[in-house]
């Protein structure tokens, strides 16, 4: 976790959905860090319960359950105001991907690609919303920039990056005079469960290292630290944007590198 004196959170409370590993977990572990108390929620409470040690007690509330399900996101946000009194910032990281070509994609893997990663923002971003006016709070999701390119084996999983990138911009038009920002970090390959199958292939690894100009994957605290700048002060002329942290992936036209054919 990236070591920081600033305390920009202290007093505020935090949800961050899917929050028991990877970028969620990072993301939790910094807002905890700069004094915020931290709702974590996933799906599986063993996971959740197995990263709990890591908080203060006092300032940490897990809240297992699946985003997708329509009847829960009021109940994520009712907890977290009956055990801190607030809400100010929602983190709407949970996601889930699905690869390969359409046609040989299974219904089921379509329809819970969609449920979690669009239909599970907007139940969160609505159940929120109320609260976050009490105290002209913040949202900040996780898209991807598969969100605002495609890919080549991962429709679906683009579909819904893409619904979440626009939906940023819609909700941003919407929650302004209620001074409730709303933005996006759009990341790129990232060590996460999600991405073992791509660390772990070195051919296809090398592939990634060549077209991201800083020449590593992203760690989970990469993306943290920027959605903690998002939802703090410190942005707060910052407004419906899905900001790339990719390390300079998305800076590229999408032609090869000619230096390496000189």
């Amino acid at each position: 976790m990236t070591t920081s004196p600033m305390q920009r959170f202290e007093g505020k409370t935090v949800i961050v959905t899917g929050s028991s590993s990877g970028m969620g977990l990072a993301t939790a572990r910094r807002f905890a860090a700069e004094g915020a108390n931290v709702v974590l929620n996933s799906r599986n409470r063993d996971d959740l319960e197995k990263v709990i040690g890591d908080f203060d007690k006092a300032r940490v509330l897990i809240v297992p359950g699946d985003v997708s399900e329509r009847d829960f996101a009021p109940s994520l946000v009712e907890q977290t105001v009956k055990a801190f009194g607030r809400l100010d910032v929602l983190v709407s990281n949970a996601g889930v991907a699905t690869f390969g070509m359409l046609t040989d994609t299974d219904e089921d893997d379509i329809d819970t690609v969609i449920d979690v990663n669009v239909k599970g923002s907007l139940r969160v971003m609505k159940a929120a919303i109320p609260e976050l006016a009490k105290t002209e709070g913040s949202i900040v999701c996780t898209s991807s920039v598969s969100g605002t390119g495609g890919d080549w084996l991962l429709p679906v999983y683009c579909a819904s990056k893409g619904a979440v990138t626009n939906l940023v911009r819609a909700m941003a038009l919407q929650l302004g005079e209620q001074r409730i920002r709303v933005n996006a970090v759009c990341p790129s390959l990232t060590r996460t469960q999600m991405a073992d199958g791509v660390i772990e292939n070195e051919p296809l690894k090398e592939q990634f290292m060549q077209r991201i100009p800083l020449g590593r994957a992203g760690e989970p605290e990469d993306v943290a630290d920027v959605i903690a700048f998002l939802a703090s002060d410190d942005a707060r002329f910052v407004n419906g944007v899905n900001l790339a942290v990719d390390g300079g992936l998305s800076a590229s036209n999408g032609q090869p590198n000619m230096a390496a054919y000189q």
